[in-house]
Parts: C-alpha cells; structure tokens; sequence
C-alpha cells in the first residue's frame, strides 16, 4: 500500500523555536529554492540544516526584543549561522558561546537554551551521536535543576531526533508525544503544528491512517493559534491524494491551493503541486523537465513517481535506478548486481523487437505473405506485452527488495550502535582516572565493555552464519561423535547465567548419558543454543525446560517455557529474518530463522507447537 503522505514529510522539523530542516550535505542554494527542492523528495535524514531566521517569539522571552534589531546581535547570529551551516566546527563553537553568553546578557533564557539545542543539533550532523546524547541529558537536568519547566520540552524534543536519528521510531514518537504535552500545559499551541509533523514523518512508513490524523490535528490547532501555517499544511495534504492516486481530490485540493495563491499566500511545496497537476493533465514530459530543471538531484523520486503514474514503467525502473544510486551508495551496488540479470534480459528484448521489426518490413514488401505478416505482428504484440509484465513484476521486486534493504539497514544500526555507544563512553570514564578511583567500579564497567562486545560479536556472528547458510547448498562435511546429554547440560549451563532470578532451567532427558549421535556439533550447538536464548529474552519469571527423547527414526528436542508466549497468528512469522515481536528486547531477530535454517540443513525440522498455551514451545526433530 502506497504512503498517504508524500515522502516530503520525512524532511521539516522544529526544535523549540528553531525551525530545521533536513537536507542533504551540499553546497547551499538560494533560499527560495533550497526549500522547494528540500520538500520535493525525500532528503537524507542525516545531516540537518539551522534555517536563517531564528522564530522566537515575545512571550517566551524575559528581556526586550530591541536588541534582536542591534548590530551586535545580528553580527554574532550571523557568525554562528555561517560557520553552521559550512560544518566548521572550528569557528560554530567560539561563535556560539559568544552568542550565548550575549543572550544571556539579556536575560532571555529561551534564546539561550535554543542555542544550546542547535550545538546538540551540530554534533548531529557530524555523526557525533554519543556527544550529542551526552549534551542533550545535561540540557535536560540543568533546566530540571533551574526548574525551568517551560523550557523542558526543548531538552525533550532533542532526544526525539537523537532517538530519530538511531532508528528507534517508538521511543522518537513518545518524545515528541511528551513535547506536545509539555506545550499544551505551557499554552504554547502556536508552536505545536510542527511538532505534530515530527511524529507525522516517523508515523509514515509504520501507519499512513494514523499519519493522516495527526496531520488533521496539526491543521487544526494551525487554523486557531497559527493560521499562517494552514496553507502550507493543507498543501501538503493535497499532495497526498497523488500519491494514493486519488485524481478528483487532488484536483480539487489543487484549485484551492491556485486559490489561494492568487491570495498572495505562499506553499513550501508549491514547485511539487505544479508538477503533479501537469502530470493529471497530460503533460507528462512538461513534469518531468520542470522536475529536473527545477528540483535538480533533489527530484529524482519525484520522476520516479511521475513514470509510474503515467505507467511508462521502463523509463520508472530506469529512474529508480538512478535514485538507489544516489541515495545509497555503497548498498546499492549489491543491489544493482542482484538486478544485472533483468539488464541483460531487456538488452535481449529490445535486440529480439529489432529482429521482429527488420522481418516485418521484409513481410510487408511481399503481398502474397500478408499471413505470416499478420501472425509477425501479432507475435511482436503478445512479446511487447510479456515484457511489459515480467519489467512491472521487476519493478515491483526492486521496491521490496529496497524495503528489505532499509529494514536491515534499521535492524543492524540499532542494535550496534547501542552497544558502542555503552563501549565508548566507558573507555571515556575509564581513561579519566579523576572519574573513577575505585578498582571494584573500574572491574564493572570493564565487564560491561566485555559484555556489550561479546553482544556485538554475536551479532555479526549471526549475520555472517546466515550469509554462509544462504549462499551454501552443500551439506556441512564434518560430523562428529558426541553425546547429547552432556553437550545438552553445557548449554543449559551457559544460558543459566544470563536468567534473571526469577527464572529456572531444567532439563529433563530420556537418553543415557553415554548416548551418542552422529552429527555436526557446532550446527547441533547453534540450534538448541538459539533456542534458549530466545526463550531466556522472553521468560522474565517461571521456568525453562529443556527435553529430549529419541524413537527408532528421530531424536526429538523440546525447549519450552511459561513466559510470554507467542500469539498463533505469528507461529510461522517469527522464522523470517529480522522479524521480532518485541521491538526493545536485544538482538536483529535471526536467532529463530537461523536455527530453521540450520535444522533443515541437517535434515530435520524446527517448529512452533501453537497448540501450548502457557507460553511457547519449540520442537526440534532431527533424523538419525
């Protein structure tokens, strides 16, 4: 299902009163033209731009508003701004403390503490993530110890986009949530519009129904307390209908937008309406040349989606390509050799209509073959369309395939940079022997380290098993003697000590213990090993058992637990890869699929018992 919202919503965010947008790292346009092309297309959500006109507003602030007309002032924001928006970290710092300590001068704290968010903003935009997050908490506990409650919501919202910014979207949505509270007790429903659009851009891709209703929410908050903003909203909506191809809406909303046009109001999202009208209206090629000359590199996508709404759907594969090119680089190169094969194959294509083409003229020079000429024809017809519908069906496989592509991209640096964050900031504390004098607390935050670099090298283990599992079809050739009783209780020893007090393991085997099976150890290993695991992430309290019998055919292993359980309906879905049905709990969601795989490796099989009901239950048959 296509996203109700354009992909622009992924783009324009406001910090306190600051406005931000995102754009990718480039040399600066004119302004007029840099906010089209921003909100044209999806930008690159990593690096983010300060806009040149700071919005503060009389009733948050303390001091006059004279000084913000005097020279000094205007002189120190413009130094700041400058050495912002070139990334040069050398001249922003000195710049802003000049200009905080200015502010400060002047009593308005509000300023102030915008400037304090827009450092945290500058080690964004240069990947300075644990900086940033160190800054941002003690923004929040000096305005918590001044009992600055007004100003709390900017400390807040400064975790949302840190949160954004490291792919956790749930806890991302609960700040910006929490800022919107925040506001509304502090009366500063003016503002809230753009905060809306903070979750509104995280909601996208997760809830397009919910997207919409917070963007009706926004609308209607902006017609109260921020009118000037409800044609820039209301444009956006209107933007929407294209894309889920609702052409009546969009026309209609399009005649409301002239209308207002004609009124002397302003859209950032003009340049894109003028483009999608001319595409419902047949000027399809006038799109897409206003697209390139007018949008530059930043209107890719939005060609893409011009050819798909025209259904030229070669010149649309084509386009994306382009797109996956640009925005991603060095994960697009696997991608593009996965699609070399569909390359080759339109090349023949197009080589085989040639061939067809030169015999049909040749057919029609003699009248007396006008048959084999109709049938020529006919072929060249019925081969036309197959191609048409084995491109579509490429076309499609690419989008899911870049679907894919995100998720992991999501999955992995989420779950990696947690850890080196946690690795980072301890080194930090450790190197300063000021900070830490006891040897008992260095010992802990050593095995921490330890702990969380043992998590990272699973982690790539796993990724690098299934990468090797996938791209193998030979049956592993080693095997070796081992008894399963005692293997059993090593593992079971293993995972004892990460269970939390309230949790037993037992085991309970019908074999002897000088029972022996021919097999793999690690892959033996790596199967029941996933399979504790899980069970220890989701059994907080109760018990974990481990069994095991054996027939004439079959060895047959059972872990069950009493802890959550897994509804019926996902009994099959929690083998896919990256799929986890607790976003917070560690690890990329390859534990369990790994496992299959590696059991049908051997022969066997890995199955969910939906049938058990006080918790989860898997069972492992393994062919003797």
């Amino acid at each position: 299902m296509k996203n109700l919202l354009p992909p622009a919503k992924k783009c324009q965010l406001t910090i306190g009163y600051s406005q931000l947008l995102f754009v990718p790292l480039q040399p600066v346009k004119p302004a007029d033209a840099k906010l089209d092309a921003i909100d044209a297309t999806t930008m690159n959500f990593r690096t983010i731009l300060l806009a040149l006109t700071m919005l503060l507003t009389a009733s948050h602030a303390t001091a006059a508003d004279d000084y913000k007309t005097s020279a000094e002032y205007l002189a120190l924001r413009d130094s700041m701004h400058r050495a912002f928006n070139n990334g040069d970290s050398a001249r922003f710092f000195p710049a802003l403390k000049n200009l905080e300590e200015y502010l400060l001068q002047q009593d308005d704290l509000h300023a102030y503490y915008t400037q304090r968010c827009n450092e945290i903003v500058f080690l964004m935009n240069r990947q300075h993530i644990f900086e940033a997050y160190k800054l941002a908490q003690q923004l929040s506990k000096e305005l918590r110890e001044k009992q600055l409650d007004k100003e709390m919501y900017m400390a807040v919202n400064m975790m949302g986009h840190i949160n954004r910014y490291c792919g956790n979207k749930e806890a991302a949505k609960e700040c910006f949530r929490q800022v919107i509270d925040m506001m509304e007790k502090a009366g500063y429903w003016e503002s809230m519009p753009p905060i809306y659009m903070n979750i509104v851009n995280v909601e996208l891709d997760d809830d397009p129904e919910e997207a919409v209703r917070l963007l009706d929410k926004a609308a209607e908050i902006a017609a109260k307390y921020a009118p000037e903003r409800v044609f820039d909203i209301e444009t956006r909506r209107t933007l929407s209908y294209f894309n889920s191809g609702n052409r009546e809406a969009f026309m209609e909303g399009y005649k409301k937008y002239r209308e207002g046009v004609a009124q002397g109001k302003s859209s950032v999202h003009g340049r894109l309406m003028e483009i999608y009208h001319d595409v419902y209206t047949g000027k399809t090629d006038e799109a897409l040349r206003t697209a390139r000359e007018e949008l530059g590199e930043d209107g890719r996508e939005a060609i893409t989606m011009i050819y798909e709404q025209a259904g030229r759907w070669q010149e649309a594969y084509k386009s994306l390509q382009q797109l996956h090119a640009s925005n991603d680089s060095i994960a697009n190169v696997v991608l593009m050799n996965s699609m070399q094969g569909i390359q080759d194959e339109l090349k023949l294509y197009d080589a085989e209509r040639q061939m067809a083409r030169n015999r049909t003229l040749f057919l029609t020079a003699i009248v007396v073959l006008l048959l084999i000429l109709l049938a020529a024809l006919s072929y060249i017809l019925w081969a036309r369309r197959r191609h048409m519908r084995e491109l579509r069906t490429a076309y499609d496989r690419v989008l899911e395939a870049d679907k894919l592509k995100t998720a992991f991209i999501r999955n992995v640096t989420h779950e990696v940079r947690t850890p080196l964050n946690i690795i980072s900031g301890f080194a930090q504390v450790i190197a300063d022997p000021e900070l830490v004098t006891d040897i008992e607390e260095r010992k802990q935050l050593a095995a921490m380290m330890q702990k969380n670099t043992s998590l990272i090298t699973t982690l790539i283990d796993e990724l690098l098993e299934l990468s090797l599992n996938e791209t193998t079809t030979a049956t592993v050739q080693k095997v070796d003697d081992i008894k399963v009783n005692a293997t059993l209780r090593k593992l079971v020893d293993d995972n004892k000590a990460h269970l939390s007090p309230e949790t037993q393991m037992l085991m309970e085997s019908e074999l002897t213990d000088d029972y022996k099976i021919r097999t793999n150890e690690e892959m033996f290993k790596r199967i029941v090993g996933s399979l504790l695991d899980n069970a220890v992430k989701y059994t907080p309290e109760g018990v974990i058992r481990l069994k095991a019998s054996v027939d004439s055919r079959q060895l047959t292993l059972v872990v069950e637990d009493t802890g959550r359980g897994i509804p019926k309906e996902d009994a099959e879905r929690i083998f896919e890869r990256f799929v986890k049905l607790d976003a917070f709990k560690e690890g990329l969601g390859l534990g369990l699929p790994l496992a299959r795989m590696v059991a049908e490796r051997m022969g066997g099989s890995l199955t969910l018992d939906a049938d058990y009901h006080e918790g989860a239950r898997f069972v492992v048959k393994l062919d003797l």
